[in-house]
């Protein structure tokens, strides 16, 4: 039984090895809706890595005898109340965009997966002393943990992105963990164990490759949150501080001339709206297309 298992095991990570991304992106690209978004997100990367060298104005320029100007063919998206260009700062504000969702993600996933990992692999009191903590952080509510996070670190946009990847933790935490608690029951992990293999090579060469999928997953859709809750606090003053082109910190400055320069907000407002949009939809074709439960 072991042996066999293992072949099978073996046999099953030569085909996933040799499909791999490819296999992947030959699937995403069928979808319209992965192309639709994953066209969205390339830009907004390209955006963040290249604005600086295409946006048509400085976007830190103030310039008050072109304050308010509505959109033109030499503004597009119009002027704020301090004259500077708003698809400049639209465009700039990209770059923050993709780093909260790099930041914040990349702290919860690492942190999160590895308590997961150790608490659904490891001796049982070391799994119930995890989980404890996990329970406590839970039992906040999500924006509210965020805040308390924010009040200790200090205001600013780094320190955002640094809450919001911290109040993520427990969801990856309780993710993998249940994944883990499923997985180890599998043959092939116990054929590794008959074998001689330690929980260090179990852990990392059975059980993380197979619960990959639904992190990735879980990593698509939480993207948007993380965004929504940065720029929630850069519109609460708590994150992005003037004058960085952030899109949550231009609402702020926008919420003013809402009725007599609607631009201004509707500008910021749609690039938040079309980017979580994006990502939404690169979330749900990567769903069906790494979760074999949603076909």
């Amino acid at each position: 039984m072991s042996s066999l298992a293992l072949e099978r095991a073996v046999e099953a990570r030569a085909v996933i090895r040799r499909a791999g991304w490819r296999w992947t992106l030959r699937q995403l690209f069928r979808k319209r809706t992965a192309l639709i978004g994953g066209a969205v997100v390339l830009f907004l990367i390209v955006c963040a890595l290249w604005a600086p060298d295409f946006v048509p104005y400085d976007p830190f320029k103030v310039n008050t005898l072109n304050r308010l100007k509505p959109p033109s063919a030499a503004h597009w998206l119009g002027t704020d109340e301090l004259g500077r260009d708003l698809l400049s700062r639209v465009l700039i504000g990209a770059r923050f965009f993709v780093l909260v969702c790099l930041i914040s993600v990349s702290i919860a996933a690492s942190v999160g997966v590895f308590l997961g990992l150790i608490a659904g692999s490891g001796p049982s009191w070391l799994d119930v002393a995890v989980m404890r903590v996990i329970d406590v952080m839970l039992a906040f509510p999500y924006i509210l943990l965020t805040l308390a996070i924010i009040a200790i670190l200090g205001p600013s946009l780094w320190m955002a992105m640094i809450s919001v990847g911290i109040a993520g933790i427990p969801g990856y935490a309780r993710l993998v963990r249940g994944e883990v608690l499923a997985v180890k029951q599998e043959e092939y992990v116990e054929a590794m164990r008959a074998l001689g293999a330690g929980p260090a090579a179990i852990m990392v060469r059975a059980i993380l490759p197979n619960v990959a999928s639904s992190i990735i997953i879980y990593m698509s859709f939480q993207m948007p949150l993380a965004v929504l809750a940065a720029a929630a606090l850069s519109f609460l003053g708590l994150g992005a501080q003037p004058p960085l082109p952030e899109w949550g910190a231009m609402l702020v400055n926008a919420r003013t001339f809402l009725r007599t320069a609607w631009w201004t907000s509707a500008a910021p407002g749609l690039a938040i709206f079309v980017s979580i949009l994006a990502l939404n939809l690169l979330g749900n074709a990567l769903r069906d297309v790494l979760d074999p439960k949603s076909k």
